[in-house]
Protein backbone atom coordinates (compact mmCIF):
# COMPACT_ATOMS: atom_id res chain seq x y z
CA UNK A 1 0.00 0.00 0.00
CA UNK A 2 1.29 3.38 -1.14
CA UNK A 3 2.48 5.98 1.79
CA UNK A 4 -0.55 8.50 0.65
CA UNK A 5 -2.93 5.42 1.01
CA UNK A 6 -2.29 5.00 5.14
CA UNK A 7 -1.91 8.89 5.67
CA UNK A 8 -5.63 9.09 3.87
CA UNK A 9 -6.72 6.58 6.37
CA UNK A 10 -5.69 8.01 9.46
CA UNK A 11 -6.79 11.11 8.20
CA UNK A 12 -10.33 9.87 7.69
CA UNK A 13 -10.28 8.96 11.04
CA UNK A 14 -8.86 12.04 12.55
CA UNK A 15 -11.74 13.61 10.22
CA UNK A 16 -14.41 12.14 11.49
CA UNK A 17 -16.90 14.92 11.70
CA UNK A 18 -19.76 12.84 12.32
CA UNK A 19 -18.09 11.14 15.76
CA UNK A 20 -17.16 14.64 16.59
CA UNK A 21 -20.31 15.80 16.06
CA UNK A 22 -21.47 13.48 18.54
CA UNK A 23 -18.87 14.44 21.08
CA UNK A 24 -19.64 17.75 20.67
CA UNK A 25 -21.59 19.65 24.18
CA UNK A 26 -24.08 21.90 24.15
CA UNK A 27 -22.46 23.60 27.06
CA UNK A 28 -19.99 26.76 25.65
CA UNK A 29 -16.61 24.58 26.51
CA UNK A 30 -14.58 26.37 29.03
CA UNK A 31 -10.65 26.49 26.52
CA UNK A 32 -12.24 25.78 23.11
CA UNK A 33 -10.25 28.32 20.81
CA UNK A 34 -12.73 29.75 19.07
CA UNK A 35 -15.63 32.19 20.33
CA UNK A 36 -18.41 31.88 18.04
CA UNK A 37 -21.22 31.25 20.67
CA UNK A 38 -20.32 35.02 22.15
CA UNK A 39 -20.93 36.30 18.99
CA UNK A 40 -24.38 35.77 19.13
CA UNK A 41 -24.63 37.65 22.57
CA UNK A 42 -23.04 40.04 22.41
CA UNK A 43 -23.89 43.81 22.81
CA UNK A 44 -24.70 46.26 19.61
CA UNK A 45 -21.07 47.62 18.67
CA UNK A 46 -20.07 50.99 16.51
CA UNK A 47 -19.81 51.26 13.04
CA UNK A 48 -15.43 51.72 13.83
CA UNK A 49 -15.80 48.69 15.99
CA UNK A 50 -17.61 47.11 13.27
CA UNK A 51 -14.85 48.02 10.82
CA UNK A 52 -11.89 46.83 12.87
CA UNK A 53 -13.84 43.19 13.17
CA UNK A 54 -14.26 43.24 9.56
CA UNK A 55 -10.54 42.30 9.63
CA UNK A 56 -9.75 38.78 9.67
CA UNK A 57 -7.75 38.00 13.27
CA UNK A 58 -5.93 34.32 12.76
CA UNK A 59 -7.42 31.75 15.11
CA UNK A 60 -4.69 29.39 15.44
CA UNK A 61 -6.45 26.60 17.16
CA UNK A 62 -9.22 27.35 14.59
CA UNK A 63 -6.71 26.85 11.74
CA UNK A 64 -4.87 23.74 13.22
CA UNK A 65 -7.86 22.08 13.77
CA UNK A 66 -9.23 23.05 10.47
CA UNK A 67 -5.56 21.53 8.63
CA UNK A 68 -5.77 18.62 10.41
CA UNK A 69 -9.57 18.61 8.66
CA UNK A 70 -8.84 18.74 5.32
CA UNK A 71 -6.05 16.80 4.90
CA UNK A 72 -6.29 13.68 2.57
CA UNK A 73 -2.49 12.78 2.34
CA UNK A 74 1.11 13.40 3.79
CA UNK A 75 2.61 16.70 3.87
CA UNK A 76 5.27 15.81 0.71
CA UNK A 77 8.10 17.61 2.87
CA UNK A 78 11.33 17.67 1.70
CA UNK A 79 12.69 19.55 4.93
CA UNK A 80 15.68 17.00 6.56
CA UNK A 81 15.08 16.04 10.23
CA UNK A 82 17.28 17.40 12.46
CA UNK A 83 18.40 15.20 15.90
CA UNK A 84 19.59 16.40 18.64
CA UNK A 85 19.90 13.63 21.30
CA UNK A 86 20.29 14.72 24.96
CA UNK A 87 23.07 11.77 25.06
CA UNK A 88 25.42 11.99 22.31
CA UNK A 89 26.61 8.75 23.47
CA UNK A 90 23.89 6.98 22.65
CA UNK A 91 23.36 5.25 19.48
CA UNK A 92 20.99 7.28 16.82
CA UNK A 93 18.66 4.85 15.08
CA UNK A 94 15.58 5.13 12.71
CA UNK A 95 13.27 2.54 11.59
CA UNK A 96 11.96 1.58 7.96
CA UNK A 97 9.17 -0.72 9.52
CA UNK A 98 6.81 -0.63 11.80
CA UNK A 99 7.96 -4.50 12.54
CA UNK A 100 11.38 -3.29 13.78
CA UNK A 101 9.92 -1.10 16.83
CA UNK A 102 8.61 -4.83 18.44
CA UNK A 103 4.91 -3.90 19.04
CA UNK A 104 2.49 -5.57 20.72
CA UNK A 105 1.05 -7.98 18.15
CA UNK A 106 -2.49 -5.90 18.48
CA UNK A 107 -1.54 -2.49 18.19
CA UNK A 108 0.02 -4.27 14.98
CA UNK A 109 -2.98 -5.09 14.02
CA UNK A 110 -4.39 -1.65 14.69
CA UNK A 111 -1.58 -0.38 12.92
CA UNK A 112 -1.94 -2.45 9.43
CA UNK A 113 -5.74 -2.04 9.93
CA UNK A 114 -5.44 1.71 9.70
CA UNK A 115 -3.58 1.65 6.17
CA UNK A 116 -0.39 2.48 7.54
CA UNK A 117 2.49 0.63 5.14
CA UNK A 118 5.78 2.07 6.66
CA UNK A 119 6.83 5.13 8.51
CA UNK A 120 7.08 9.01 7.90
CA UNK A 121 9.69 10.29 8.17
CA UNK A 122 9.14 12.03 11.37
CA UNK A 123 8.45 8.62 12.67
CA UNK A 124 11.08 6.92 11.92
CA UNK A 125 13.36 9.23 14.20
CA UNK A 126 11.13 9.58 16.82
CA UNK A 127 9.21 6.36 17.25
CA UNK A 128 12.27 4.51 18.72
CA UNK A 129 12.80 7.38 20.97
CA UNK A 130 9.36 7.71 21.99
CA UNK A 131 9.42 3.61 22.42
CA UNK A 132 12.88 3.29 23.99
CA UNK A 133 13.52 1.70 27.62
CA UNK A 134 14.17 3.70 30.18
CA UNK A 135 11.47 6.13 28.13
CA UNK A 136 13.22 9.10 26.91
CA UNK A 137 11.81 12.67 26.91
CA UNK A 138 11.40 14.40 23.01
CA UNK A 139 10.27 17.76 21.90
CA UNK A 140 9.53 17.64 18.58
CA UNK A 141 8.44 19.81 15.54
CA UNK A 142 5.90 18.67 13.35
CA UNK A 143 3.57 19.90 11.15
CA UNK A 144 -0.15 18.50 10.49
CA UNK A 145 0.28 15.52 8.05
CA UNK A 146 3.48 14.76 9.10
CA UNK A 147 2.01 11.39 11.15
CA UNK A 148 2.90 13.33 14.28
CA UNK A 149 -0.36 12.60 15.79
CA UNK A 150 -0.27 8.67 15.39
CA UNK A 151 2.79 8.32 16.50
CA UNK A 152 2.73 9.64 19.98
CA UNK A 153 -0.69 7.49 19.96
CA UNK A 154 1.48 4.59 19.22
CA UNK A 155 3.44 5.60 22.20
CA UNK A 156 0.73 5.60 24.80
CA UNK A 157 -0.62 2.74 23.44
CA UNK A 158 2.48 0.67 23.97
CA UNK A 159 3.43 1.87 27.41
CA UNK A 160 -0.08 1.36 29.00
CA UNK A 161 -0.72 -1.57 31.14
CA UNK A 162 -4.01 -3.20 30.74
CA UNK A 163 -4.00 -4.90 33.93
CA UNK A 164 -4.04 -1.63 35.84
CA UNK A 165 -7.33 0.14 35.92
CA UNK A 166 -6.26 3.57 36.65
CA UNK A 167 -4.87 6.59 34.39
CA UNK A 168 -1.51 6.46 32.78
CA UNK A 169 -1.24 8.59 29.84
CA UNK A 170 -2.31 12.34 29.43
CA UNK A 171 -2.74 13.88 26.44
CA UNK A 172 -3.61 17.89 26.61
CA UNK A 173 -5.10 19.20 23.97
CA UNK A 174 -5.31 23.31 23.22
CA UNK A 175 -9.12 22.74 22.07
CA UNK A 176 -11.82 20.42 22.87
CA UNK A 177 -11.83 19.83 18.74
CA UNK A 178 -8.69 19.42 19.15
CA UNK A 179 -8.64 16.68 21.73
CA UNK A 180 -11.57 14.63 20.15
CA UNK A 181 -9.43 14.69 17.37
CA UNK A 182 -6.83 12.78 18.60
CA UNK A 183 -9.32 10.55 20.86
CA UNK A 184 -10.48 9.07 17.23
CA UNK A 185 -7.18 7.72 16.39
CA UNK A 186 -6.54 6.46 19.45
CA UNK A 187 -9.97 4.73 19.40
CA UNK A 188 -8.91 3.51 15.72
CA UNK A 189 -6.17 2.30 16.41
CA UNK A 190 -6.82 0.48 19.78
CA UNK A 191 -9.63 -1.30 17.99
CA UNK A 192 -7.57 -4.85 18.49
CA UNK A 193 -6.80 -3.93 22.37
CA UNK A 194 -10.31 -3.65 23.96
CA UNK A 195 -8.71 -3.70 27.52
CA UNK A 196 -6.66 -0.67 27.12
CA UNK A 197 -9.73 2.65 28.02
CA UNK A 198 -9.97 6.11 26.63
CA UNK A 199 -11.86 8.76 28.63
CA UNK A 200 -12.40 13.00 27.41
CA UNK A 201 -11.32 15.47 30.33
CA UNK A 202 -13.19 17.92 28.71
CA UNK A 203 -15.81 20.43 30.34
CA UNK A 204 -18.95 18.96 30.38
CA UNK A 205 -18.07 15.55 30.83
CA UNK A 206 -19.52 15.85 34.46
CA UNK A 207 -17.91 12.83 36.68
CA UNK A 208 -19.41 11.75 40.60
CA UNK A 209 -17.49 13.59 42.99
CA UNK A 210 -14.82 11.38 44.93
CA UNK A 211 -14.92 8.08 41.91
CA UNK A 212 -11.41 7.49 40.65
CA UNK A 213 -11.07 6.93 36.66
CA UNK A 214 -10.03 3.40 35.89
CA UNK A 215 -9.57 4.23 32.12
CA UNK A 216 -5.92 3.83 31.51
CA UNK A 217 -5.46 6.79 28.79
CA UNK A 218 -7.06 10.86 29.72
CA UNK A 219 -7.32 12.99 26.99
CA UNK A 220 -8.66 16.47 27.19
CA UNK A 221 -8.00 20.29 27.69
CA UNK A 222 -5.76 21.89 30.33
CA UNK A 223 -7.87 23.59 32.83
CA UNK A 224 -10.04 20.14 33.34
CA UNK A 225 -7.48 18.00 33.04
CA UNK A 226 -5.65 20.00 36.02
CA UNK A 227 -9.09 20.25 38.35
CA UNK A 228 -9.13 15.87 37.63
CA UNK A 229 -5.94 16.11 38.66
CA UNK A 230 -5.78 18.75 42.08
CA UNK A 231 -9.49 19.87 42.87
CA UNK A 232 -11.47 16.84 42.11
CA UNK A 233 -8.67 14.07 42.48
CA UNK A 234 -10.18 12.07 39.79
CA UNK A 235 -6.41 11.13 38.36
CA UNK A 236 -3.38 10.35 40.58
CA UNK A 237 -1.11 12.54 38.90
CA UNK A 238 2.44 10.22 40.52
CA UNK A 239 0.76 7.04 38.25
CA UNK A 240 1.63 8.81 35.32
CA UNK A 241 3.83 7.31 32.69
CA UNK A 242 3.43 9.76 29.54
CA UNK A 243 2.12 13.10 29.67
CA UNK A 244 1.90 14.28 26.21
CA UNK A 245 1.75 18.19 25.25
CA UNK A 246 -0.15 18.55 21.34
CA UNK A 247 -0.08 21.85 19.51
CA UNK A 248 2.42 23.56 21.59
CA UNK A 249 2.46 26.71 19.39
CA UNK A 250 -1.88 26.95 19.53
CA UNK A 251 -1.74 26.34 23.74
CA UNK A 252 0.71 29.17 24.26
CA UNK A 253 -1.63 31.69 21.93
CA UNK A 254 -4.35 30.63 24.42
CA UNK A 255 -4.28 32.82 27.95
CA UNK A 256 -4.15 30.42 30.76
CA UNK A 257 -3.07 27.08 29.03
CA UNK A 258 0.95 27.45 29.69
CA UNK A 259 0.12 28.24 33.53
CA UNK A 260 -2.13 25.51 33.26
CA UNK A 261 0.05 22.51 31.41
CA UNK A 262 3.13 23.58 33.56
CA UNK A 263 1.16 22.92 36.58
CA UNK A 264 -0.22 19.67 35.59
CA UNK A 265 3.59 18.59 34.39
CA UNK A 266 4.79 19.52 38.14
CA UNK A 267 2.44 16.95 39.64
CA UNK A 268 3.96 14.03 37.88
CA UNK A 269 6.83 11.79 38.89
CA UNK A 270 10.68 12.39 37.72
CA UNK A 271 10.58 9.34 35.59
CA UNK A 272 7.11 10.03 33.62
CA UNK A 273 7.65 10.58 29.88
CA UNK A 274 7.56 14.03 28.42
CA UNK A 275 6.56 14.31 24.81
CA UNK A 276 5.96 17.94 23.34
CA UNK A 277 5.14 18.37 19.79
CA UNK A 278 4.30 21.85 17.77
CA UNK A 279 4.52 22.76 14.47
CA UNK A 280 6.84 26.23 14.83
CA UNK A 281 9.65 26.98 17.28
CA UNK A 282 9.82 30.32 17.88
CA UNK A 283 11.33 31.37 21.26
CA UNK A 284 8.08 31.32 22.89
CA UNK A 285 7.67 27.74 22.09
CA UNK A 286 11.39 27.19 23.01
CA UNK A 287 11.03 28.46 26.42
CA UNK A 288 7.69 26.60 27.09
CA UNK A 289 9.05 23.57 25.91
CA UNK A 290 12.19 23.63 27.91
CA UNK A 291 10.07 24.21 31.04
CA UNK A 292 7.81 21.52 30.72
CA UNK A 293 10.20 19.03 29.21
CA UNK A 294 13.93 18.51 30.93
CA UNK A 295 16.66 16.63 29.36
CA UNK A 296 14.73 16.09 25.89
CA UNK A 297 15.60 15.01 22.51
CA UNK A 298 14.99 17.11 19.74
CA UNK A 299 13.65 16.93 16.36
CA UNK A 300 13.39 19.84 14.29
CA UNK A 301 12.62 20.28 10.43
CA UNK A 302 15.62 22.27 8.86
CA UNK A 303 14.33 25.67 7.79
CA UNK A 304 13.93 25.23 4.11
CA UNK A 305 14.64 28.38 1.77
CA UNK A 306 11.15 29.94 0.79
CA UNK A 307 11.51 30.58 -3.10
CA UNK A 308 9.42 32.06 -5.36
CA UNK A 309 11.75 30.87 -8.49
CA UNK A 310 8.45 29.13 -10.06
CA UNK A 311 5.57 31.87 -9.56
CA UNK A 312 5.62 34.75 -12.09
CA UNK A 313 4.42 37.77 -10.46
CA UNK A 314 2.82 40.52 -11.98
CA UNK A 315 0.60 43.72 -11.37
CA UNK A 316 -2.46 45.46 -12.59
CA UNK A 317 -3.04 49.42 -11.90
CA UNK A 318 -6.65 50.49 -11.20
CA UNK A 319 -7.89 53.49 -9.96
CA UNK A 320 -11.13 51.53 -7.58
CA UNK A 321 -12.60 48.40 -6.57
CA UNK A 322 -14.78 48.62 -9.38
CA UNK A 323 -12.03 49.00 -11.41
CA UNK A 324 -9.81 45.78 -10.17
CA UNK A 325 -13.03 44.43 -10.56
CA UNK A 326 -13.27 44.91 -14.63
CA UNK A 327 -9.78 44.00 -14.68
CA UNK A 328 -10.26 40.63 -12.75
CA UNK A 329 -13.54 39.91 -15.33
CA UNK A 330 -10.81 40.52 -18.41
CA UNK A 331 -8.95 38.12 -16.79
CA UNK A 332 -11.39 35.29 -15.12
CA UNK A 333 -11.62 33.36 -18.41
CA UNK A 334 -8.04 32.76 -18.40
CA UNK A 335 -7.57 31.89 -14.82
CA UNK A 336 -10.34 29.48 -14.82
CA UNK A 337 -8.31 26.71 -17.34
CA UNK A 338 -6.99 25.88 -14.07
CA UNK A 339 -8.15 26.66 -10.08
CA UNK A 340 -7.53 30.36 -8.37
CA UNK A 341 -7.57 31.85 -5.22
CA UNK A 342 -8.50 35.51 -4.87
CA UNK A 343 -7.18 37.29 -1.27
CA UNK A 344 -8.89 40.01 -0.13
CA UNK A 345 -8.42 42.02 3.18
CA UNK A 346 -11.25 42.07 5.23
CA UNK A 347 -14.17 39.52 5.11
CA UNK A 348 -16.39 42.76 3.90
CA UNK A 349 -14.54 42.89 0.32
CA UNK A 350 -14.28 39.29 -0.05
CA UNK A 351 -18.23 38.44 0.35
CA UNK A 352 -18.67 41.54 -1.93
CA UNK A 353 -16.39 40.26 -4.56
CA UNK A 354 -17.76 36.99 -4.47
CA UNK A 355 -21.39 38.41 -5.04
CA UNK A 356 -20.19 39.91 -8.07
CA UNK A 357 -18.88 37.10 -9.29
CA UNK A 358 -21.69 34.97 -8.54
CA UNK A 359 -24.24 37.61 -10.39
CA UNK A 360 -22.10 37.05 -13.52
CA UNK A 361 -22.85 33.56 -13.43
CA UNK A 362 -19.39 31.85 -11.86
CA UNK A 363 -18.84 29.40 -9.56
CA UNK A 364 -17.06 30.94 -6.81
CA UNK A 365 -16.70 29.61 -3.30
CA UNK A 366 -15.99 31.95 -0.60
CA UNK A 367 -14.08 31.39 2.89
CA UNK A 368 -13.69 33.43 5.89
CA UNK A 369 -13.25 33.67 9.47
CA UNK A 370 -16.69 33.65 10.86
CA UNK A 371 -17.61 30.07 9.39
CA UNK A 372 -17.45 27.35 11.79
CA UNK A 373 -14.14 25.01 11.02
CA UNK A 374 -16.41 22.31 9.64
CA UNK A 375 -17.82 25.06 7.33
CA UNK A 376 -14.41 26.00 6.08
CA UNK A 377 -13.27 22.81 5.27
CA UNK A 378 -16.54 21.68 2.93
CA UNK A 379 -15.61 24.50 0.78
CA UNK A 380 -11.92 24.14 0.80
CA UNK A 381 -12.98 19.90 0.17
CA UNK A 382 -15.54 21.59 -2.75
CA UNK A 383 -12.90 23.18 -3.71
CA UNK A 384 -10.20 21.10 -4.27
CA UNK A 385 -12.56 18.48 -5.73
CA UNK A 386 -12.86 21.40 -8.94
CA UNK A 387 -16.54 22.08 -7.68
CA UNK A 388 -15.67 25.81 -7.57
CA UNK A 389 -13.08 26.84 -9.70
CA UNK A 390 -12.47 30.28 -7.84
CA UNK A 391 -12.13 30.60 -4.54
CA UNK A 392 -12.46 33.89 -2.68
CA UNK A 393 -10.66 34.55 0.83
CA UNK A 394 -9.31 36.03 3.10
CA UNK A 395 -6.01 35.52 5.27
CA UNK A 396 -7.42 32.65 7.22
CA UNK A 397 -6.84 30.56 3.97
CA UNK A 398 -3.25 31.92 3.28
CA UNK A 399 -1.50 29.26 5.83
CA UNK A 400 -1.36 25.96 5.35
CA UNK A 401 -3.98 24.55 2.60
CA UNK A 402 -2.43 22.50 -0.25
CA UNK A 403 -4.50 22.42 -3.44
CA UNK A 404 -2.82 20.78 -6.46
CA UNK A 405 -4.58 22.50 -9.30
CA UNK A 406 -4.34 26.08 -7.91
CA UNK A 407 -2.32 27.96 -10.55
CA UNK A 408 -3.53 31.42 -10.07
CA UNK A 409 -3.30 33.08 -7.11
CA UNK A 410 -4.71 36.94 -7.00
CA UNK A 411 -3.83 39.84 -4.54
CA UNK A 412 -7.33 41.86 -4.93
CA UNK A 413 -5.77 43.26 -2.05
CA UNK A 414 -2.48 43.52 -1.06
CA UNK A 415 -1.40 42.26 2.31
CA UNK A 416 -0.82 44.86 5.10
CA UNK A 417 -0.05 44.36 8.68
CA UNK A 418 -1.92 46.52 11.39
CA UNK A 419 0.18 49.38 10.66
CA UNK A 420 -0.34 49.44 7.07
CA UNK A 421 3.61 48.46 6.35
CA UNK A 422 3.59 45.44 3.89
CA UNK A 423 3.17 42.05 5.46
CA UNK A 424 5.79 40.38 3.59
CA UNK A 425 5.31 36.88 5.24
CA UNK A 426 1.59 36.67 4.23
CA UNK A 427 2.31 37.69 0.99
CA UNK A 428 4.78 34.59 0.46
CA UNK A 429 1.82 32.80 2.18
CA UNK A 430 -0.74 33.43 -0.30
CA UNK A 431 1.25 33.34 -3.42
CA UNK A 432 2.44 30.25 -2.08
CA UNK A 433 -0.54 28.78 -3.15
CA UNK A 434 0.55 28.40 -6.67
CA UNK A 435 3.94 26.69 -7.69
CA UNK A 436 3.36 23.81 -5.47
CA UNK A 437 5.03 20.61 -5.99
CA UNK A 438 7.46 21.84 -8.40
CA UNK A 439 4.73 23.34 -11.09
CA UNK A 440 5.21 26.70 -12.33
CA UNK A 441 2.60 29.18 -11.12
CA UNK A 442 0.84 32.77 -11.45
CA UNK A 443 0.80 36.03 -8.95
CA UNK A 444 -1.57 38.83 -9.72
CA UNK A 445 -1.29 41.85 -7.85
CA UNK A 446 -4.02 44.47 -7.89
CA UNK A 447 -2.99 47.63 -7.39
CA UNK A 448 -5.24 50.36 -6.61
CA UNK A 449 -3.50 53.74 -5.40
CA UNK A 450 -0.69 55.36 -5.15
CA UNK A 451 0.23 53.80 -1.10
CA UNK A 452 -0.59 50.16 -2.89
CA UNK A 453 1.76 51.03 -5.40
CA UNK A 454 4.46 51.88 -2.49
CA UNK A 455 2.99 48.55 -0.65
CA UNK A 456 4.35 47.07 -4.10
CA UNK A 457 7.46 48.22 -4.35
CA UNK A 458 8.38 47.45 -1.14
CA UNK A 459 7.24 44.07 -1.40
CA UNK A 460 9.08 43.57 -4.63
CA UNK A 461 12.54 44.67 -2.66
CA UNK A 462 12.10 42.51 0.11
CA UNK A 463 12.07 39.40 -2.07
CA UNK A 464 14.61 40.74 -4.47
CA UNK A 465 12.03 39.35 -7.75
CA UNK A 466 10.91 41.71 -9.67
CA UNK A 467 7.18 41.97 -10.14
CA UNK A 468 6.27 42.95 -13.86
CA UNK A 469 3.31 45.08 -14.81
CA UNK A 470 0.17 43.40 -16.99
CA UNK A 471 -1.31 44.59 -20.08
CA UNK A 472 -4.94 42.42 -19.20
CA UNK A 473 -5.27 43.11 -23.20
CA UNK A 474 -2.72 40.29 -23.65
CA UNK A 475 -3.38 37.07 -21.89
CA UNK A 476 -1.35 34.82 -23.79
CA UNK A 477 1.20 34.59 -21.17
CA UNK A 478 -1.71 34.10 -18.44
CA UNK A 479 -3.32 31.20 -20.52
CA UNK A 480 0.27 29.57 -21.02
CA UNK A 481 0.82 29.32 -17.32
CA UNK A 482 -2.61 28.71 -15.66
CA UNK A 483 -2.74 25.79 -18.43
Amino acid sequence: MATDSWAEAVDKQEAALDSMGKLQLKEKPEENGTTANAKDSAPAKSEGEKAADDEEIEDVGAQSLLNKLIRNNLVNTTNQVEVLQKDPNSPLYSVKSFEELRLKPQLLQGVYGMGFNRPSKIQETALPMMLAEPPQNLIAQSQSGTGKTAAFVLAMLSHVDPNNKYPQCLCVSPTYELALQTGKVIEQMGKYYPEVKLVYAIRGNKLQRGMKLQEQIVIGTPGTMLDWCSKFKFIDPKKIKVFVLDEADVMIATQGHQDQSIRIQRMLPKNCQMLLFSATFEESVWNFAQRIVPDPNIIKLKREEETLDTIKQYYVLCNSKEEKFQALSNIYGAITIAQAMIFCHTRKTAGWLAGELSREGHQVALLSGEMQVEQRAAVIERFRDGKEKVLVTTNVCARGIDVEQVSVVINFDLPIDKDGNPDNETYLHRIGRTGRFGKRGLAINMVDSKMSMNILYRIQEHFNKKIEKLDTDDLDEIEKIAS
